[in-house]
């Protein structure tokens, strides 16, 4: 996805998967890695909760547009989650990018990808993600990624991961989160991104229905990030 104004600079890898992937884990685990390599690192999250970029975020992942995602339509929710892409390049982490640092994402607008096309007929996703891309990457300035990693996780796994992560409270969850049909409708999304983007997929369950040890799963992504940053060399 780079393109040939971004030679030079920083490099941009992101942690994809639905809820309950371990994104979060492999993106600190990968940051860690490169950063006992004395590379120059930081890892980034999205949404930033701790911003009040993500005003509208929250409002929408609370249920204050509506108590269902598809209350709000895929242009509009995108909009959110790249407002507060935009805020925190510019106001956190777009210098350390520019000065050549490394930057692993926990999510990424290839989040809004797999979330948004679930609200669309699936003729109208190619629109949408040329419409997606051409927003954040051209028309905002965003950095595009130089490698998506997927985290392709059983979806039974996933709800059960993300049950204890609340303690069974199924109130905790956000609007995305305890719509299981959307979910499934974002997970087939995802899995259709992934081929046509060429993301890097990797299988994060056993045959046996059970997460393959963390550190298993991060050795075959630093592997990839190596790839990309081989490339420096």
């Amino acid at each position: 996805m780079r393109n040939s104004s971004q030679e030079g600079r920083g490099r941009l890898l992101v942690i994809e998967g639905l809820d309950g992937s371990g994104k979060a884990t492999q993106a600190r685990m990968l940051a860690e890695t490169l950063t006992r390599e004395g590379l120059p690192v930081r890892q980034i999250s999205f949404p930033n909760y701790e911003s009040e970029s993500s005003a509208l975020v929250r409002m929408y992942l609370g249920g204050q547009f509506g108590d269902k995602p598809d209350d709000v339509n895929a242009y509009a929710a995108s909009s959110f989650f790249a407002v507060d892409r935009y805020a925190s390049y510019k106001t956190d982490w777009g210098a350390f990018y520019h000065s050549g640092g490394i930057l692993i994402a926990d999510r990424y607008t290839t989040s809004n990808g797999a979330h948004q096309c679930s609200k669309l007929p699936r003729d109208q996703w190619d629109g949408y993600l040329g419409w997606l891309f051409d927003y954040e990457y051209r028309l905002l300035g965003l950095p595009a990624p130089d490698l998506v990693i997927y985290l392709r996780v059983d979806p039974m796994v996933s709800q059960r991961l993300m049950t204890g992560r609340y303690h069974g409270d199924e109130s905790k969850k956000d609007i995305q989160e305890r719509d299981l049909e959307y979910m499934e409708r974002s997970r087939q999304a995802a899995e259709y991104c992934a081929q046509k983007l060429g993301w890097e997929i990797l299988e994060c369950t056993t045959a046996a229905g059970r997460m393959r040890p963390a550190d298993h799963i991060s050795w075959e992504v630093r592997a990839l990030a190596g790839q990309i940053l081989g490339q420096e060399k």
